[in-house]
């Protein structure tokens, strides 16, 4: 494996630390989806940190200093022209927002870990278009609700026997043709078996797929579409969830997952599903409000999406179960990146976290009596 370096500039007293506690050809490891190893060496009080990678362009997490590979800007014209007049992202407000969030995180006092690569910090730079004060509240909110909810957002394995089960059901699938640039989810709640598991495997799998498409550059300049087919909605599913689920899940997606949602499809919409949905909705702000939509036939559907990135059964030409193989072989290979943001830790006092009881207000009041009043026909 090839050697690359990187140099930083310590202080004498720190050099000379170092050079005392004998750390000059020590070995540390890192996470798996940073560097397989670094040797630290002393040269004329500069420490040099000699970093083996194994075919992946991550920094040691937690470093918050320039990366061993610069950054570079690859995408189709399409992109390139999205990204300015949408995001405000050019070659110069790029580099100076990944510097400046790369700076926050190594000063942060509770960050321990965190990856400062570029596919991953500017899942939240896209999402705040610039606003680097933006991206990096919500990069903290990230890793808090990741530290805090770890039954739903931690050791998200492929091969987990109930996720690859759930997965192999056909209950959530990325599709392969994109919507107006967009990426396409796809859940069919009949294929999600509601006496077997709980609204934890479902939020899991949702933070598997989601996790496995969020480095894409393409999908963070685009965004995603949702496509969500209510046929088979039961009580069943609705009995999943409890108020706390609810209450937990909805401070977790308060500000904190880094996607564009661009639209929101619901089709063959059961009573009991309708009622459920109307309650969720209540809860969003009007711009989110505005990206949702309903239908109660396929054909609806087409006036709003692409036909061609649906499924053959829903018009499209590729079929569902060629779709969910793809997507199968795909998070095999991501398997390793999605479990290696397991490395990353944020320390945090639930009782005493500003950042906690702030997501806790934003629930706001009136919640608990909003879902008792509830009721599906």
């Amino acid at each position: 494996m090839a050697c690359r370096e990187a140099e930083f500039h310590y202080s004498s007293a720190c050099a000379e630390f170092l050079r005392q506690s004998r750390l000059g050809e020590s070995q540390l490891f890192l996470s798996q989806f940073a560097a397989r190893s670094v040797r630290l060496r002393l040269l004329a009080g500069v420490v040099r940190v000699c970093v083996h990678f194994s075919g992946k362009n991550y920094f040691k997490m937690g470093l918050g200093g320039k990366q061993e590979q610069e950054y570079t800007f690859t995408l189709p014209e399409p992109e390139k022209k999205k990204a300015l007049e949408e995001l405000r992202e050019d070659d110069n407000s790029r580099e100076q927002s990944l510097d400046q969030m790369r700076e926050w995180i190594a000063k942060h006092p509770n960050i321990k870990r965190c990856r400062t690569d570029a596919p991953f910090l500017l899942r939240f730079l896209r999402t705040k278009k610039f606003s680097v004060p933006q991206s990096c509240e919500m990069l903290e909110r990230y890793l808090t609700i990741r530290q805090l909810y770890p039954q739903w957002f931690s050791k998200l394995d492929p091969e987990d026997k109930d996720l690859a089960d759930i997965i192999d059901s056909g209950y959530l699938v990325p599709l392969l043709e994109r919507d107006n640039g967009r990426k396409v989810i796809f859940s069919c709640v009949s294929n999600f078996d509601a006496h077997r598991y709980t609204s934890a495997h479902m939020i899991r799998v949702h933070s598997l797929v989601t996790e496995a498409l969020m480095d894409d550059e393409i999908n963070q300049i685009n965004g995603y579409t949702y496509i969500n087919d209510e046929g088979g909605f039961t009580m069943s599913h609705i009995s999943l969830w409890s108020l706390t689920d609810v209450r937990n899940i909805l401070r977790c997606i308060q500000n904190t997952t880094p996607m564009r949602h661009k639209a929101n499809h619901f089709l063959n919409i059961a009573p009991g599903a309708l009622k459920l949905i109307e309650f969720a909705v209540s809860l969003l702000n009007e711009k989110l409000k505005s990206r949702i939509f309903m239908y109660k036939t396929v054909e609806e559907l087409h006036q709003n999406v692409d036909k061609k990135a649906l499924p053959k059964e829903y018009g499209g030409e590729v079929s569902y179960q060629e779709m969910l193989d793809q997507f199968k072989a795909f998070l095999k290979e991501k398997r390793e990146a999605i479990l290696a943001l397991d490395d990353m830790y944020i320390e945090i006092d639930e009782k005493n976290c500003p950042l906690v009881s702030e997501m806790n207000e934003e629930l706001g009041m009136g919640i608990e009596g909003s879902f008792k009043k509830l009721t599906v026909d």
